[in-house]
């Protein structure tokens, strides 16, 4: 700092204010003390600024999986926003949903020195019934259901799963079939919650549910099942993924998509647009959860947001070629 002051012509507190991003510095000096940093190749000390302010520019995600689509585009669209922010992303991944894996992970975090965590819960705790985070840490949750405890950001799962269903319905078919996600997963619970809920509000019966783990070999797995059910037109998949092993297994079995059996999915994966056919499904906004995670996190660390409540980001149903009224008929 004393060669950048000396080649700029500068005091060494004009150059801490210049590297600290303060007000109160001549245009002028900025950039001449600017230019004497680029030429002497002088970086400012970023774990010193972080102790003298307080604050490390660092957000700690907690996870408790990366194996889904889901997680991954989430946490992909914390680390773009954050760092839009100029924030850094600290991921901790978590092995086993217990209270005890999360007190333990919130510790680690603290010893890496972060400002906020974001938790992705995606599943149910299996030693509790709600999550209990720690008091002292600014936190948003992903995902939860914990929205009278905590801030918490989620995908309107509901009023995504109320419009694939009455797509369904409006294209004459008689009822919706379901492949649920895991039954320890909170999107999964609502989306089954919410195909139930919209059937019962048209009148029409809830066929058996039937279930897989969000990974297109269960799909296919529950779905040769499933395909098995001639009175089958219409199903809903929880997920893109399971959706594809479902058109596999439908495949296998003589039954036609979408003339024999309409297909809608949920997430609208990239690859959902080469699917055979192309995939209807409900488009969740991953890009939006993420900036809405991020923003969350800084006002409550500034203390400008509320304790707790939920913010729903809105689904849209993008409408391919695996759904038809039945029999094919236009």
């Amino acid at each position: 700092m004393a060669d950048v002051a000396r080649l700029a012509g500068v005091s060494s507190q004009t150059v801490s204010r210049v590297s600290n991003g303060y007000e109160g510095v001549n245009e002028q000096t900025r950039r001449q003390v600017r230019a004497a940093m680029k030429e002497l190749g002088y970086r400012p000390n970023s774990a010193a600024r972080a102790l003298k302010r307080g604050e490390f520019r660092t957000i700690g995600v907690i996870t408790f999986s990366l194996s889904t689509t889901g997680n991954v585009r989430t946490l992909e669209a914390i680390a773009n926003s954050a760092a839009h922010q100029g924030y850094a992303v600290t991921l901790l991944p978590v092995a086993i949903p217990t209270q005890a894996e999360v007190r333990g992970a919130f510790s680690r975090l603290e010893e890496l020195a972060v400002d906020a965590v974001i938790v992705i819960m995606e599943v149910h705790l299996l030693d509790a019934a709600t999550v209990t985070l720690p008091p002292h840490v600014q936190v948003v949750v992903v995902d939860s259901d914990a929205d009278s405890h905590y801030t918490v950001v989620d995908t309107d799962q509901a009023g995504g799963t109320r419009t694939a269903v009455r797509h369904l319905l409006d294209l004459g078919h008689e009822t919706v079939w379901h492949l649920g996600g895991p039954e320890d997963s909170y999107a999964a619970q609502r989306r089954t919650d919410a195909w139930r809920a919209a059937l019962a509000e048209a009148g029409r019966p809830a066929p058996p549910l039937f279930r897989g783990d969000w990974s297109a070999e269960s799909g296919y797995l529950a779905g040769r099942e499933l395909a098995a059910h001639d009175e089958c037109t219409a199903v809903f998949a929880a997920n893109d993924q399971m959706a594809l092993g479902l058109l596999r297994a439908l495949h296998e079995r003589g039954r036609r998509v979408p003339e024999d059996v309409s297909v809608i999915g949920f997430d609208d994966i990239p690859e959902a647009t080469v699917f055979i056919p192309p995939l209807t499904t409900v488009h969740q906004d991953f890009a939006e959860v993420g900036r809405l995670c991020v923003e969350a996190v800084l006002r409550k660390m500034r203390q400008e947001g509320p304790e707790r409540g939920s913010t729903l980001v809105p689904t849209r149903l993008v409408v391919r070629d695996s759904t038809a009224p039945p029999g094919g008929r236009p």
